[in-house]
């Protein structure tokens, strides 16, 4: 609980920067705006949450959201009939992805950077080849409606990330939440006492993968079809994570302060740009922070090692 604390401080504090330079910001309409913004990156970072809990790293989750809004646009191609179905796809595809992932980083024993670095390059390369840069198709106005649409006054992305969050929250809880750590921790502790640990990986690839597959269907509805929409939300959702102060290398941290560390960055971005401070910025931000997040924990790791006589 200590460790999560900062970042629910500087969450309050970008906050309040942000009603400040606009004093309309904290009003119902504006506020659910901001977090139905947000709602994508939260869903992706608590995906990743369970990937680099576990000691693992997930870079395809950029990538395979690019890669689900362009097939969805090609095979719905304005269709309502076909929304649905293909919104089953775009699940179905997201957990084969993570499938995919965890299978070769635990099976073949793959470094987990490599694996979906090289997932990431294979969807970045298949969406351009497919689409030669510029997708084809359209979303239908139903396939739209989950991103952009609302519930009365409610945006659907907010109830659909409510609803994620409480099934994350649910699940850390759970035995498959507190074997997940006890993989990241130590994984040959943890196998030893009876956990299957690349069962449990691999099931961590796949909530990334599920994540990715949600956050698609919001972005086609909020952003449209762009070859472009995924571009960088994997650098973004692990800078969230560690801003949350989870550990990379797994075993520390909690889902609800990783999800915080995704709204604190669309603060961050948010408040930058009411003062008109470049976007270009963004990439630079995220590195000082992953730097500063890895630095930091390196420093608390060995003042808790015990000395060696």
């Amino acid at each position: 609980m200590k460790r999560s604390l900062p970042i629910f401080v500087v969450l309050a504090a970008l906050l309040v920067a942000i009603a400040v330079a606009n004093p309309y910001f904290l009003d119902p309409p504006a506020f659910l705006a901001f977090v139905k913004r947000a709602a994508p990156l939260v869903i992706l970072a608590a995906g990743q949450y369970f990937v680099i809990v576990s000691g693992e790293f997930d870079l395809s989750v950029g990538s395979l959201v690019t890669a689900e809004v362009v097939i969805a646009a090609r095979l719905i191609d304005g269709t309502a009939a076909a929304t649905w179905p293909v919104m089953v796809l775009l699940i179905a595809l997201g957990l084969l992805a993570g499938l995919v992932n965890g299978s070769v980083t635990t099976l073949l024993r793959v470094p987990s950077f490599i694996t979906t670095l090289g997932m990431m390059l294979i969807l970045s390369g298949a969406v351009f080849l497919w689409t030669g840069g510029s997708p084809r198709g359209a979303l239908s106005p139903q396939f739209r409606e989950l991103g952009r649409g609302s519930l009365g006054p409610v945006p659907w992305s907010v109830l659909i990330l409510v609803v994620t969050a409480a099934a994350a929250i649910w699940a850390m809880r759970a035995d498959f939440g507190r074997t997940l750590v006890a993989a990241g921790d130590n994984d040959r502790a943890a196998a030893l006492s009876g956990v299957r640990v690349p069962r449990i990986r691999t099931i961590g690839f796949m909530i990334s993968g599920l994540s990715a597959a949600v956050a698609a269907i919001l972005l086609g509805g909020f952003a449209g079809v762009s070859a472009q929409v995924g571009q960088g939300l994997e650098f973004q959702a692990i800078t969230a994570v560690v801003l949350g102060g989870v550990v990379l290398g797994g075993g520390r941290g909690s889902v609800v302060a990783a999800m915080a560390g995704a709204f604190t960055l669309e603060a961050l971005f948010t408040l930058l740009n009411l003062y008109g401070i470049s976007g270009a910025l963004e990439p630079a931000v995220q590195g000082f922070i992953i730097i500063g997040a890895v630095a930091l924990g390196a420093v608390n790791f060995r003042r808790r090692r015990p000395a060696v006589a």
